[in-house]
């Protein structure tokens, strides 16, 4: 269909729309309008990427003049290929309109693993040796090599796109990770290289969160792109969480003695090039004393990663002389490495600011905070003069300096946490020096200032005002929208007590009460026998969902489950999670049903949908806590506090409800589905805690349902379920409440407030 808002044409490739998405593009065009910033909640199932890109891509269109770009951030790959499956739609839809007008060119991006066609290099395992095996054959002095002995390997992908030249570019249409792939192998170019070209010139690009907010890798791929550009942050309730890491580093063991090994190695390669080409190093001394840590613009095959600090604290300055030279520089880190080792020594938890850190290092190795900064450039150009291209072999020093040169750079915001051992495992010795961020504003700032127009949506983001003063920007616009519905298909309720009337709850001094884990287990029980098809439950944590099922199984309420269902768990291995969800679809699927065991923050929590008959039910056992004890969790909720004014209880509740909004959001995928949510912990029914929910599932929430018993829970499923089973109107014509629109509807109103009056 197509309709106006107001001076743009928007182009939507389904025959209908959904009121919300209709109110979703006028607060949208509303913050391109006024190139801002905005803040979007809206419920999940609702088709909100579709409505995003719709939107925008129209707003380009109707503008010729002032041509914007977008770039389309998510936190998964499958979420990558699933938003630009969407964009072909799109895509095709708008060239039946529009003819050749509007073709636009979009791709996604994802690291060498997800897009290498070279088998060789795709044996390795993971992600690093991916890259260093793809350097092995791509770096320039492995090239300049083989151009003389025609024996040294080289990669024929990457060979043949250089050859193609200004040739190699990808024609307009949009293309998924193995789009890419197929056309790599069709031309014989390297899709990786490919794509990191085409990057700039195309309309659409979709990625990963962190080719934006890590400053290691923004540095590489995103520093060419334009000011008048739109950055969605797809699914962005964590988007805090992102920023911080980011800019995090922990140091154990096993990184001093790798480090130790690294700078063996590299002391070796010093000694072979000083006898055998000791004019590389003159040259590389020559230049860091005009000033150039790096010579001028890299090849992309030898770009590494770039700086860890953020492109505005970068000194732009000469290295400091007592580290020009490869073998002084060495020295600096032994000194460093051994002063690491010193502190892990440790037997209580440490905590220091940046500032004592530094003085530390200068009083005890005689490294000041200048060298520190420079620390990651000056091993980048040392691992390029030493032309080093097994770069995974050397992500121990690499951890080292990225440290190093955090630590010197930023004396707010951070804290140096060093623990003896993990606190929940005392008798095992595991220490580790950790630098942590707590001020999530670091990361995304240089993304806030640079592009003109910063979308944060999701499914949760409640309550949207904590956002802003976490993330400290200003949105021109922020609203959470509800969701339209001809039946009331979402369900949720409040579960307090067991039959037998005690409390349920995850406290600490409640959790391993035997009362407690009965009640739960009975309830999963009686729900497992009348609720048809897949049950999905979450639990706190890995540690509380292994005692508690284990005390099912010797209690025999797990077999008693067990006759009703099949249950599957998720652990903290990949491949066996895939399995067990792969066996819980195939249970649903024939009729059998299953119960599926999760862990809130867990990979399942944040990426799989359960919809239609994969999950009629969630149960959320208990409040998501993060564990309070925890060193990294207390220095930040002290830096909020007294930077951000957020009070502790207030962040820890914000933190948990969104965890547990975005579990039992995950059952609801369409309007077409139905689903019941559980939140079984007396907690729940406080209305501190309720609040915080996202107001398209509060809306559904009765007070009747607020305090309710295993038996009166019981009753009302049973009651929904019937419900749920009668035909009805999708449209929702005869009910009054119109929850699909048609052109002609929207046509009767053009300044929108028919839309406004249906919510």
């Amino acid at each position: 269909m197509k309709f106006q808002i107001e001076d743009v044409t928007v182009y939507f490739p389904y025959d209908n729309i959904y009121p919300e998405q209709y109110a979703y593009m006028l607060e949208l065009k509303r913050a391109l309008d006024a190139k801002g910033h905005c803040l979007l909640e809206m419920p999940t199932g609702t088709g909100k990427t579709i409505a995003l890109l719709s939107l925008i891509t129209s707003y380009v269109l109707s503008k010729p003049h002032a041509p914007l770009k977008l770039l389309y951030c998510t936190r998964t790959v499958h979420e990558m290929e699933k938003t630009l499956a969407e964009l072909k739609l799109l895509h095709d839809y708008q060239i039946r309109h529009l003819g050749p007008a509007a073709k636009i060119l979009a791709l996604g991006l994802s690291s060498r693993k997800n897009l290498c066609v070279n088998q060789r290099v795709l044996a390795s395992e993971n992600r690093d040796s991916v890259d260093a095996g793809c350097r092995k054959l791509t770096a320039s002095w492995v090239r300049a090599l083989a151009a003389e002995n025609t024996s040294v390997p080289t990669c024929e992908f990457f060979e043949q796109y250089e050859r193609a030249g200004s040739a190699a570019v990808l024609p307009p249409g949009v293309y998924t990770l193995q789009d890419l792939r197929i056309f790599g192998k069709e031309k014989g170019w390297c899709p990786y290289f490919l794509a990191r070209h085409m990057v700039q010139f195309a309309n659409v690009v979709v990625y990963s969160y962190q080719y934006l907010l890590d400053p290691k890798v923004a540095g590489i791929i995103s520093k060419e792109m334009q000011k008048e550009s739109v950055v969605v942050f797809d699914e962005a309730h964590n988007i805090d969480n992102v920023c911080i890491e980011a800019l995090s580093v922990s140091v154990r063991r096993q990184t001093i003695e790798g480090a130790r090994r690294n700078l063996h190695r590299m002391s070796q390669e010093i000694d072979k090039f000083k006898a055998t080409d000791a004019g590389r190093l003159r040259a590389e001394y020559n230049r860091l004393v005009e000033g150039l840590a790096l010579r001028g613009d890299l090849p992309a095959t030898d770009a590494w990663l770039a700086n860890p600090a953020l492109p505005d604290d970068i000194l732009k300055e000469a290295v400091p002389g007592n580290i020009r030279r490869a073998e002084h520089f060495m020295q600096v880190l032994r000194r460093l490495v051994q002063y690491l080792e010193g502190r892990l020594e440790t037997e209580n938890v440490e905590k220091e600011g940046p500032v004592g850190f530094v003085t530390s290092i200068l009083n005890h190795a005689g490294i000041d905070q200048k060298t520190l900064k420079f620390c990651y450039d000056r091993l980048h150009s040392l691992m390029m003069t030493l032309e080093i291209t097994d770069t995974d072999e050397f992500l121990h020093i690499q951890t080292i300096c990225d440290f190093a040169t955090l630590v010197g750079t930023y004396a707010r915001g951070f804290s140096i946490i060093i623990e003896p051992f993990d606190e929940r495992m005392p008798h095992i010795p595991d220490p580790v020096l950790q630098l942590c961020c707590h001020d999530a504003s670091l990361a995304i700032r240089p993304v806030f200032e640079r592009f003109q127009s910063v979308v944060i949506t999701s499914g949760t983001l409640s309550p949207i005002d904590l956002y802003p003063r976490l993330l400290n920007f200003n949105p021109v616009v922020s609203r959470s929208f509800t969701m339209s519905l001809t039946r009331d298909c979402i369900c949720p309720m409040v579960l307090t007590r067991g039959s037998d009337q005690l409390p349920v709850s995850t406290k600490f001094d409640m959790r391993s009460d035997l009362g407690v884990v009965r009640n739960y287990g009975r309830l999963l029980l009686e729900m497992a026998s009348v609720v048809p098809d897949g049950i999905v439950c979450f639990f706190v944590s890995y540690s509380y969902m292994d005692g508690i099922v284990n005390t099912w199984n010797e209690t025999g309420i797990l077999k008693e489950i067990m006759q009703h269902k099949l249950v599957f768990i998720e652990t903290q291995d990949v491949v066996e999670t895939t399995l067990a969800l792969d066996n819980y679809r195939k249970a649903c699927d024939c009729g059998r049903g299953a119960i599926f065991f999760s862990v809130a923050r867990g990979k399942v929590a944040e990426g799989i949908d359960f919809d239609r008959h994969y999950g009629r039910l969630v149960i959320m056992f208990g409040v998501p806590f993060q564990y309070t004890l925890s060193k990294i969790l207390l220095a930040r909720l002290e830096y909020l506090r007294d930077t951000f004014q957020i009070k502790e209880g207030d962040f820890l509740t914000f933190d948990a409800l969104r965890q547990a909004a975005q579990c039992v959001g995950r059952v609801i995928r369409s309007k077409a589905d139905y689903g019941m949510m559980i939140f079984a912990d007396k907690r729940y029914s406080r209305h501190d805690k309720r609040s915080k929910l996202p107001s398209w599932i509060l809306s559904h929430l009765h007070d009747a349902h607020l305090n309710l018993s295993t038996d009166m829970a019981l009753h009302t499923a049973r009651e929904f379920l019937r419900k749920m089973a009668q035909p009805y109107d999708k449209t929702g014509g005869s009910t009054g409440r119109k929850t699909l629109l048609s052109q002609e509807d929207l046509e009767k109103t053009a300044d929108g407030s028919f839309v406004e009056s249906l919510f």
